[in-house]
């Protein structure tokens, strides 16, 4: 992931205060289900998450309901990514039109779930987020679903690998990865020195603030506004990215460590990427490529994850495969719904 400008000067770039300890309740809802921004047919919810050391916290659970009724017994938890948050409609209607109920969570300090005052995308150690998964999935099983397709995009990947990893929950059947954050993109010097410098300065001082590359292609190449296709809120998704913590760059490391060591992920996981990764300016391979994460790091990684890890390969897909181009975007979708179907997609193609 290209995120930082300096590393080097890292305890000179410094707003640090004293941390507190951490307290998780196991998640209330605090509203009933209301109309959601996305409209048609859309839904949401908060669920009361308790405090943590920066105060009161809190998810949102958004569902979609397609035409196959209401008895279905299996559903789809999507979770999103670093500096993001749920607005894929086109998703939530192709699995609600294939007749699995959809769901996705808003993560605490992401769009929907973020309280005034907060430090968006803030967080210390990965397993913060388990709990907002936990209220999804309580959710989902108080509507009748005991089947659970899990997908995580990026930063959601690793998330949902972590989750799935450490709390191997029963209704989870499968994993989808939709270009998970499965190492840093990064330099050697990057990667082998400062990064996990940085990581262990963030094990014990969270809060020293690191810059990020103001380079908006990325957010670019997707809104309509710019040379992409599509719309969303640019107060929750940044054009330009904020600052990060060392606490954050510790977090991240330690569980993309784990993973990479002795992960056993037991349900079958479908790890999906594009065919390249590309750091230049091209606008139209920007359009056709990963532009944040090395999918070399994926083909790597992956099949570390678990005992059935299907990889799949998506020409001239981008970061967010579902938001690709018509042609890859298809692809992406084609791939989900017959691995869903039989998994009987081959290792590696």
């Amino acid at each position: 992931m290209r995120i930082f400008t300096a590393l080097i000067p890292i305890v000179f770039i410094l707003t640090w205060g004293c941390s507190s300890r951490v307290s998780f309740d196991n998640g209330s809802l605090s509203t009933g289900w209301e109309a959601d921004m996305l409209g048609d047919g859309f839904e949401s919810r908060y669920v009361d998450q308790g405090t943590d050391y920066s105060g009161p916290v809190r998810s949102a659970i958004i569902r979609h309901s397609g035409e196959c009724g209401d008895s279905l017994r299996r559903g789809v938890l999507y979770i999103h990514g670093y500096n993001d948050y749920f607005f894929q409609k086109e998703m939530a209607s192709r699995f609600a039109d294939s007749c699995y109920s959809f769901y996705a969570v808003d993560l605490r300090k992401y769009g929907r779930s973020i309280l005034p005052g907060q430090q968006m995308f803030e967080v210390r150690d990965m397993s913060e987020y388990y709990a907002d998964i936990d209220s999804a999935l309580k959710v989902m099983a108080s509507d009748g679903i005991d089947s659970v397709v899990l997908i995580g995009h990026s930063t959601g990947g690793l998330t949902a690998s972590a989750y799935v990893n450490d709390r191997k929950p029963a209704r989870v059947k499968k994993l989808i990865l939709n270009s998970p954050f499965l190492d840093w993109n990064m330099g050697p010097l990057m990667e082998k020195v400062l990064i996990p410098a940085a990581s262990w300065i963030g094990g014990w001082i969270p809060d020293i603030s690191i810059r990020q590359p103001q380079d908006s292609s990325y957010a670019e190449s997707l809104l309509r506004s710019g040379f992409g296709n599509w719309e969303f809120n640019t107060d929750w998704k940044l054009k330009h990215a904020r600052p990060v913590t060392t606490g954050w760059v510790h977090a991240i490391t330690s569980a993309q460590k784990k993973l990479q060591r002795k992960a056993d992920i037991q349900v079958p996981v479908l790890l999906m990427h594009s065919d390249k990764s590309y750091l230049g300016a091209d606008t139209s391979l920007i359009k056709r490529a990963d532009v944040v994460l090395d999918v070399d790091d994926m083909e790597k990684y992956g099949p570390r994850l678990g005992r059935d890890v299907t990889i799949k390969t998506i020409p001239d897909g981008i970061h967010d495969l579902i938001l690709s181009m018509p042609d890859s975007r298809e692809n992406a979708y084609e791939t989900m719904f017959c691995w869903l179907s039989n998994g009987n997609l081959g290792k590696y193609k």
